[in-house]
């Protein structure tokens, strides 16, 4: 410790030193053609990460412990890049040259350094400051739907899930999302809760999405993509700003009247001498969630004419604790009378995140920051069930030292899960809290489903007076008498109770897990000359605590150590031209085998505005924690993990037989008997229909990729983009049921053993679901095209269109997950950002096909998602005096009800109101 703070002592008078010999440059940048200022210019030392920008007057003042001569780079929206050389510490007079918003756009997350996205190796989109403050959604992340190839699931207000490439879901582990390089998603759900957590509109720099398979560069999150979102540097961005947003939803809807929403945001940057600085950021949001209040009945045992609120056994979508059902005889198949979804979750959403980060820069070329942001929210989520993550917490922290050619960074993700909870288990626990026996009296929760199955079996067969015999609704009326009304004092008491309780016996949702994260870069670009060579590498440590209710560590630590490094090398050839790239990527998890996902592409460019790529990639995916080491006793089945020294000493693996020869011998058996066959001598004539199972331990899922694309900037007004794609992906991870008898399930003679098969008969046996891999094989294959086209006075129409395939192959559907994804889609913007002086306006209209999405909310079973369009639009009004925006708008403008998964809530149409203050005192 004494070496360590020595040490720093002596950076530290290093840096004082350094500092004391500042020079000050001071200037002014202006537009040549109006004479005007140019506000919010970025003026950079080049090769250094010293820079400042300009004030509302266009003047600059740069303090550097780098002595003339020395380059800036001065980049501003709307002009092209310019290099100026200083010589001395004399005032300089820039004057920026307007350009085409399309050209010369840089992007970072393609090749992990600088380069022109139209030189991108891969597909990238990107949304710069311009974009996201112009965006016709009420958020920037709305507005990502925008972009070609994305798709977005709405699960409510405050969650919305995003993914490019296929097998979409509402909650998607296969898709990386990066806030200043911290990975965004919770330890326990393994992937990033939409925006919940994220960054601020106030606060947000730029964003880019990269779709499609980036482990080569990123690791196994990034199994279908990268979003990658900046926010503003507090050396570049300085002074109060501030957001107002109002609005309203629910218009024209059955079951809630409109409701107010609310948008609040400030942020506050200062630095001082550009060698420290912080910043400070505060946002809120609040609103009504959207209803889940589909209730189509889904009972898979019911033929579909014959299903409807009048089925015995119906299975409504959004009502829980009807999907408790028995076969009853002589009356069929009954279940429970369920709670509708609306009387259980609690939509009144709210989102709080508050960050703040100190930025010293120990010289020029060196700095050092902390940054802590912590988020409170409530959010509706769909994923087996509906869940309401109450008062979810996901605190960060990050510590990082970088140049310009090189970061470290380590950081913490923390989370409290609180007061959430499953809802499907909260109506099925309310349940079995009032149900009386036939004499009046309340049974205990074990004997509330049984007990109410023999009230409905009295009152149907005649056994009760005053009930008429042979008649449902009468029975199930009976059956539920004290029933607890929703909303009233009991209901609310009970909802209250079991939100609180983890584990099987409530339907609280606990989770106290972490992870910590230290990552590095170098590029050796400006020390090898002949190659373009960056170097990386990271570390993970997953630290999971659900106090026993998911997995087996009450008594114990469950902990996950994986790392990774990386090379890749580029080299241009023909007067830069031609630029050839190749990665490769090593990964090891304890877990599993080490393994490599190498990377090549080559970019061309002919006649200076044509460039056209190709690549090949190589991805995988990590099983999750949960994956890996779930070890949940649900009472007749086990839910098990798949990694090896989870099921240590449970003879599951070693010991069992597939669910599907269990259920053959079973019938076989029972029409033997029925025949009049002794049961013994059934046992021996039908025990070789058992199959011992041949479960392997989970392993993660690969992906390959061919890729090609083009992309020209013609006449500087014409921008296209396109490109195809196509994917083979094996080892899908998936479920499978065994079931472990007692006995040994082979005898010594090589066959099945009789006590095993007899284990069976006897109910001494007990299931199993295992996670393990798949060995199918499938293809997806997609193109998108995108057209940007500037018109004069300023007008920008832009349209992109995608397809996407999916190939199932020959592999059996219960082994791959749901590709979930429209065949088609495309969306057509229109904007111009002064139609009249100060005065501007964005427009997007958006289509997708229909199609059938599958998730574990209805069991994989298939609900038809329609086809729908939706338009966003916004009118601005600039204030320079005031530097304010005030912008009026609306999601989903007229106002159509729409699903984007089946069992999730329709969306309907937000219209709002935003004030923003930008840089208020900026010095």
């Amino acid at each position: 410790m004494k070496k360590i703070i020595l040490y720093i002592n002596i950076l530290l008078l290093w840096s004082a030193a350094v500092y004391a010999q500042t020079s000050k440059i001071t200037g002014t940048v202006t537009d040549p053609e109006t004479n005007e200022p140019v506000p919010g210019a970025t003026i950079v030392i080049k090769g250094k990460l010293t820079g400042t920008m300009s004030d509302a007057q266009g003047n600059f003042e740069l303090t550097t412990g780098v002595k003339p001569p020395f380059t800036l780079s001065i980049s501003s929206i709307g002009y092209e890049n310019q290099e100026v050389q200083v010589s001395s510490e004399e005032k300089i007079a820039i004057k920026l040259l307007p350009k085409s918003e399309l050209m010369n756009e840089v992007v970072f997350s393609a090749s992990r350094v600088e380069e022109n996205i139209l030189q991108s190796p891969v597909s990238i989109e990107k949304l710069d400051l311009k974009a996201v403050r112009e965006t016709p959604s009420i958020s920037f992340y709305d507005g990502l739907q925008n972009l070609k190839g994305v798709e977005m699931v709405t699960s409510g207000l405050t969650y919305k899930q995003i993914n490019t490439r296929g097998f979409n879901s509402t909650g998607n582990a296969r898709f990386l999302q990066l806030v200043d390089g911290v990975d965004n998603q919770t330890p326990g759900l393994n992937f990033a809760v939409g925006n919940l957590f994220g960054s601020s509109d106030l606060d947000l720099e730029s964003v880019e999405l990269i779709p499609g398979s980036a482990s080569a560069l990123y690791g196994p999150v990034a199994f279908n993509g990268v979003l990658m979102m900046r926010t503003k540097d507090p050396f570049l961005y300085q002074g109060i700003s501030a957001q107002v947003k109002t609005g309203v939803n629910h218009i024209k809807e059955e079951y809630a009247d409109p409701h107010a929403l609310y948008d609040f945001s400030l942020r506050y940057a200062k630095a001082f001498n550009n060698r420290f600085a912080f910043k400070i950021n505060a946002s809120y949001f609040s609103g009504l969630d959207w209803y889940a209040t589909n209730y189509t009945d889904v009972d898979p045992q019911t033929s579909p004419e014959q299903r409807g609120a009048n089925n015995p056994s119906r299975n409504a979508l959004n009502i829980y604790g009807d999907e408790v059902v028995r076969t009853i005889n002589g009356i069929g198949r009954v279940s429970r009378t369920g709670y509708e979804e609306k009387e259980l979750m609690d939509y009144d959403v709210n989102s709080l995140k508050l960050n703040a980060s100190l930025h010293y820069r120990i010289h020029d070329n060196m700095e050092v920051l902390y940054q802590y942001n912590i988020g409170r929210g409530k959010a509706s989520y769909t994923g087996s069930n509906r869940f309401s993550l109450n008062n979810f917490v996901l605190q960060q922290h990050r510590l990082e030292l970088r140049g310009k050619q090189y970061f470290l960074r380590a950081y913490s993700v923390i989370e409290n899960s609180h007061d959430s909870y499953n809802a499907r288990a909260l109506g099925q626990q309310i349940n079995r809290t009032w149900v009386r026996d036939l004499n009046g009296n309340i049974v205990s929760p074990d004997q509330a489903d049984a007990m109410w199955f023999t009230r409905y079996t009295a009152a149907f067969n005649g056994n009760v007076n005053g009930v008429t015999a042979g008649n449902h609704g009468a029975a199930r009326t009976f059956a539920d008498e004290g029933r607890y009304i929703p909303g009233s004092a009991a209901f609310e008491t009970e909802k209250e109770r079991l939100v609180n309780i983890d584990g099987l016996n409530g339907a609280g949702v606990f989770s106290n897990s972490k992870f910590y994260h230290a990552e590095g870069q170098y590029d050796f670009s400006s020390l090898i000359k002949i190659f373009e060579v960056q170097v990386g590498g990271n570390f993970r440590r997953y630290d999971m605590f659900t106090n026993g209710t998911l997995f087996d560590d009450k008594d114990q630590e469950i902990t996950i150590n994986e790392g990774g490094a990386f090379v890749q090398v580029s080299k241009k050839l023909l007067n830069d031209n031609l630029k050839l790239t190749v990665s490769n990527r090593y990964d090891k998890n304890q877990n599993f085998k080490g393994r490599m996902t190498p990377r090549a592409s080559v970019v061309a460019t002919v006649a200076k505005s044509h460039n056209f790529r190709t690549s090949f990639q190589t991805g995988f995916r990590n099983p999750t924690p949960v994956d890996q080491y779930i070890k949940l006793n649900a009472g007749p089945i086990t839910i098990l993990g798949g990694v090896p020294d989870n099921s240590t000493g449970m003879n599951v693996y070693e010991n069992s037989f597939t669910s599907a020869s269990v259920s053959a011998f079973g019938a076989a058996f029972g029409a033997a008997v029925a025949s009049g066959t002794p049961p013994q001598e059934a046992v021996m004539q039908h025990k070789d229909k058992l199959v011992k199972s041949n479960v392997a331990y989970i392993k993660p899922e690969r992906i390959k990729t061919f890729e090609i694309g083009y992309k020209s900037l013609i006449g500087e007004k014409v921008l296209i983009d396109a490109n195809y794609y196509y994917s083979s992906y094996t080892d899908f991870i998936l479920n499978t049921v065994v079931i472990r008898p007692q006995s040994d399930v082979m005898g010594g003679d090589g066959t099945v053993n009789p006590a095993a098969a007899q284990d069976i008969l006897n109910s001494n046996a007990h299931a199993f679901q295992l996670y393990t891999n798949a060995s199918d094989k499938v293809s997806a294959q997609g193109a998108t095209l995108g057209i940007t086209y500037m018109l004069p006075k300023g007008y920008t129409v832009a349209a992109n269109g995608t397809w996407a395939s999916f190939d199932i192959k020959d592999a059996n559907p219960n082994n791959v997950p749901a590709f979930n994804t429209p065949k088609y889609r495309t969306t057509v913007t229109v904007g111009n950002s002064e139609v009249f002086k100060n005065i501007g306006f964005n427009l997007a209209w958006r289509w997708q096909h229909s199609f059938d999405w599958y998730g574990s909310f209805n069991e994989m079973r298939p609900g038809r998602i329609k086809a729908y369009s939706l338009v966003d639009a916004q009118v601005s009004y600039k204030v320079p005096s005031l530097k304010s925006i005030v912008k009026v708008g609306a999601n989903n403008l007229f106002n159509y009800h729409i699903y984007q998964a089946y069992g999730s809530p329709t969306i309907g149409g937000i219209y709002y109101v935003s004030v923003t203050f930008d840089e208020l005192f900026h010095p």
